[in-house]
């Protein structure tokens, strides 16, 4: 029998909106998420519009990812070749697959293959902010605009942190993105064109509880940095923006969640009693990063569909303060 408080309910929508703050000139903040739900556990300025330089290209690898084929082989136009900004060193007229692209995107934030992938994907670089822009709203990033692929400069270019560390938790859901972005070297050798690249990140390299990330600087945002940490099972992502002493920040925020947060089962696996002559199956225990006295405020909900079926499927979700944190399938039996 479910012990804490359970509400059951038909299956139903509800869609809530904010409307964005502005950016902040010259300001910072930062955010720690919970990787596998994306709940804020710590932030400062965490929901103000800033810039967020080469954190971009997180998003555009997802987007070039949910969007074309890796194995496309890429031919280097003019434009890409002399892109501004941080380089691969590409050269114009060679033909470079798409996976490659990606790890020089992701490891050593080449503007020039930024370029590439979002001229092959788009079919123009217009074209293919069109599709970064579609993808953030589609994924509920409200506060996110791109105006380019690699995160130069523009007034209208801009994020949160909270938002930012949101772009790395789905991101990292796709296998293809998580293994490049995991990778700590890479070598390619074409026909003419041999490139070695050492991931930028360099806590990848020195600090076991990092699996990924992606650094990023203009004049303009500062530092920016985006950290995928695992330990014990629990998994967070630090962000922080405009950053000077970033690497030390993200040590610190990192160890502060892991002390102060524990991965607690909010829900056992195993057969609940719904309604009289109703049983739900939970297959998979819940479970959720959670501080000391939260786990007594979680509000639980099951939704079961319409009818008279002796075997359907429902959902349980949890929350917290009435925002919903996980949401897990639950068989029905009656």
């Amino acid at each position: 029998m479910l012990k804490r408080t359970m509400i059951v309910v038909l299956f139903f929508s509800l869609f809530l909106g904010a409307a964005p703050k502005e950016a902040a000139a010259g300001g910072s903040s930062w955010a720690v998420i919970d990787a596998e739900t994306g709940r804020l556990l710590e932030g400062s300025n965490e929901n103000v519009r800033l810039p967020i330089a080469s954190l971009t290209k997180m998003w555009t690898a997802l987007t070039f990812l949910e969007s074309s084929d890796m194995s496309d082989k890429i031919k280097i136009t003019p434009q890409a070749a002399s892109a501004e900004g941080s380089s691969i060193y590409l050269q114009q007229g060679m033909t470079i697959d798409a996976e490659s692209l990606l790890y020089g995107l992701m490891l050593r934030s080449g503007n020039d293959a930024a370029h590439a992938l979002a001229e092959h994907a788009g079919g123009s670089l217009d074209g293919f902010v069109d599709l970064m822009n579609e993808k953030a709203m589609l994924y509920g990033l409200k506060d996110t605009v791109f105006t380019n692929p690699s995160g130069l400069h523009d007034d209208r270019h801009l994020s949160t942190a909270y938002e930012t560390a949101l772009m790395l938790k789905y991101a990292m859901e796709n296998d293809k993105f998580r293994k490049i972005a995991s990778t700590k070297n890479y070598r390619y050798e074409g026909d003419e064109q041999i490139y070695s690249w050492r991931n930028k990140h360099r806590m990848i390299h020195s600090e076991p509880t990092v699996i990924a990330g992606k650094t990023g600087f203009t004049k303009a945002a500062g530092r920016t940095l985006a950290t995928y940490f695992e330990k014990d099972g629990k998994k967070v992502i630090v962000v922080t923006l405009n950053d000077g002493n970033d690497w030390n920040t993200h040590k610190f925020l990192a160890n502060k969640v892991f002390s102060s947060h524990k991965l607690a089962t909010v829900a056992k696996e195993g057969t609940y009693e719904i309604l009289p002559g109703v049983e739900g199956e939970l297959k998979q225990p819940i479970r959720l990063l959670l501080k000391k006295g939260e786990k007594a405020e979680l509000q639980n909900v099951v939704r079961i569909p319409r009818g008279k079926s002796k075997l359907s499927t429902g959902t349980w979700t949890v929350s917290f303060d009435n925002v919903p944190l996980i949401t897990s399938e639950i068989l029905i039996k009656q």
